[in-house]
């Protein structure tokens, strides 16, 4: 992803098999001067390969696709190791899709019935590189998180972690990418991986998306 502070506009793929919405959400961002949409795509397979080839800076992909799912084709972007942030884009407020979805590695999970303005404000969080989960599924979000937590053998521990990890753990809460994490620590992105990784697994957590929950819900990401 080129440097926020650059003039060039965040590039995004709209991976949908519905071209009404694709052309209402192209007109929309063409109207916004720091965002551009790269290339569109009306399934999951044309998606992916367009995703290699342009390495866009947000893909904007829908949950329910023929052939192959939203979430089957996020799991095969992230195989592939594209960098690109990705973002599910959906009717579905179902818990398991929400948590499937983060848990395959989405960046964020916004719903179709939003304001136009407020999925422009989502939009361009995202390639800023924050974390954006439409509002109404935040509390839903945390009871599913709450609800599993009986398969942990002990509630995450936050003293167990070292200073640099408790940074780490902030800054994700606050919704942050590896890379943003780098640069506002001054560390490389792939030092901050290695943190996630050691933090992930001293907290019994599996995915960063439940360390923001979980941080948020105890009150660490204030400091």
């Amino acid at each position: 992803m080129p440097d926020v502070a650059s003039d060039t506009p965040a590039s995004i793929l709209l991976i949908d098999d519905h071209p009404l919405l694709r052309q209402g959400i192209k007109q929309l961002v063409e109207m916004e001067g720091d965002m551009v949409v790269a290339g569109e795509a009306s399934n999951a397979a044309d998606g992916i390969q367009l995703a290699t080839e342009l390495e866009p800076d947000l893909i904007l992909m829908d949950l329910n696709m023929p052939e192959v799912s939203g979430i089957d084709a996020l799991k095969k972007l992230r195989e592939l190791n594209v960098s690109s942030r990705i973002v599910m884009f959906t009717v579905s407020d179902q818990e398991d899709d929400v948590v499937a979805a983060l848990r395959a590695g989405a960046d964020g999970y916004l719903l179709k019935d939003m304001e136009p303005e407020d999925m422009i404000a989502q939009l361009r969080q995202a390639a800023l590189g924050k974390m954006v989960i439409s509002d109404r599924l935040t509390t839903l979000l945390a009871e599913a998180l709450r609800s599993n937590k009986p398969q942990q053998a002990s509630r995450p521990d936050f003293d167990s972690l070292t200073p640099r990890e408790k940074d780490i753990l902030r800054l994700i809460a606050e919704g942050l990418s590896n890379k943003m994490i780098g640069r506002k620590l001054d560390i490389s992105d792939g030092t901050v991986k290695v943190h996630v990784k050691h933090l992930l697994k001293k907290l019994s957590l599996r995915s960063r998306v439940e360390v923001a929950v979980w941080a948020v819900e105890e009150g660490l990401h204030k400091g």
